[in-house]
């Protein structure tokens, strides 16, 4: 008779029994591993995007260096890159791994897992069509306890998936919003780090990503494009390399070029939040995913993707006390107070209902529509 080991989650999946032998068949010797597909060998439109290296953040004088180094980039471009982020490439290619093994679950499984469409809840599975899924894992807290049922697969590996994202709060996301403090020359540079500590509630989350790979047929029918431009809603969002190419940004020339695959690093985007808190003066890029090119469409692009937010509770309008956003003479975007919490439900309204989105901007006239107090969203071809 095997041992039975009972289980409680941090973030909320229902208690569990699994037998010492069902819990081990989940064991990353059993799974089968994710491998990177090949690079593309094709001549593509790259984007030059500034490299981070956060090795020198805690070394005399490192801050500075490395804000100047990123100023052009948050104002002008909203893409840049980290390098050194304190977590090895093992733990990388282990969620890359359960990334992989969730995707193949069936889809049975994963719907007892799925999203709250009604609720504008984006934790859970998520099917967007045929060709792309993603699952979104919330912040490992107490407001988020009992909330979701997760299958054995992922409930076995919690524990690394919590360390994990810790890890992409603690040692990317918080140097780089005190990188911002000291570009924007705020009186306090912890002032952003304050509205985005890891244990009041907020939206964070860590996602697992895949766009499967189509048949010729498929991309032409698709008119070789999987998503429209786009902003992210939030603060930061961090994506692991992966090598398919796909994802490009919107430059200011109205051009689009790719974010290449980088070894070694994370590609980092500015988000909407902090964009209104700086009256757009820190730049909220719009990006989108397309095609592959023809050598790579043989194979599935999968992402690992950290998603950060402000505190729910926290009012988006302009910080006031920034010589620099004065001297830009920035204004709120919004014609009433908003708080995240309102900001971000009224915009995943939008993204979880996407036919009746799509409808609205059709009916716009010029493509926009208005997301909460005066404030207008764009889509882009």
């Amino acid at each position: 008779m095997s041992t039975t080991i009972t289980e409680s989650t941090k973030i909320g999946v229902s208690l569990d029994t699994l037998t010492l032998e069902d819990q081990h068949q989940y064991d990353y010797d059993r799974l089968e591993p994710y491998e990177h597909p090949p690079e593309t060998k094709e001549e593509l439109p790259w984007a030059e995007l500034v490299t981070l290296d956060l090795e020198d953040y805690d070394r005399p004088g490192g801050k500075e260096r490395l804000a100047k180094q990123l100023e052009h980039a948050v104002h002008h471009v909203g893409f840049f890159y980290v390098k050194n982020f304190g977590l090895s490439q093992e733990q990388v290619d282990q969620q890359f791994t359960l990334a992989k093994s969730f995707f193949n679950l069936d889809d049975e499984v994963k719907k007892k897992s799925e999203v709250n469409y009604a609720g504008a809840d984006h934790n859970g599975w998520r099917r967007f069509n045929t060709n792309i899924e993603s699952f979104n894992i919330p912040k490992f807290t107490k407001d988020f306890e009992g909330k979701y049922v997760f299958p054995d697969l992922i409930k076995a590996h919690l524990s690394e998936i919590e360390v994990f994202s810790r890890a992409l709060h603690s040692n990317v996301v918080l140097p780089l919003l005190r990188l911002f403090g000291i570009i924007l020359q705020l009186p306090d540079e912890e002032y952003l780090v304050k509205q985005h500590s890891y244990s009041k509630k907020s939206e964070d989350h860590f996602r697992y990503m895949i766009y499967r790979k189509r048949t010729a047929e498929e991309h032409a029918a698709a008119n070789f494009g999987q998503t429209t431009g786009h902003t992210d809603l939030g603060t930061l969002t961090l994506l692991f390399r992966q090598p398919v190419a796909g994802l490009q940004i919107l430059g200011d020339d109205g051009n689009w070029t790719y974010v290449s695959a980088q070894p070694g690093t994370i590609t980092v985007n500015l988000a909407d939040s902090i964009s209104h808190l700086t009256g757009g003066w820190l730049k909220s890029s719009v990006h989108r995913v397309v095609s592959p090119p023809k050598d790579q469409c043989q194979y599935d692009r999968t992402g690992l993707l950290y998603f950060s937010r402000p505190h729910n509770d926290f009012v988006l309008n302009p910080i006031e006390d920034s010589p620099v956003l004065k001297q830009a003479g920035v204004q709120s975007r919004f014609v009433k107070p908003v708080t995240v919490e309102e900001w971000v439900r009224a915009k995943q309204s939008l993204q979880l209902n996407p036919e009746l989105t799509a409808k609205k901007y059709a009916e716009s006239g010029d493509y926009t529509i208005e997301v909460i107090a005066g404030y207008n969203d764009r889509r882009y071809k």
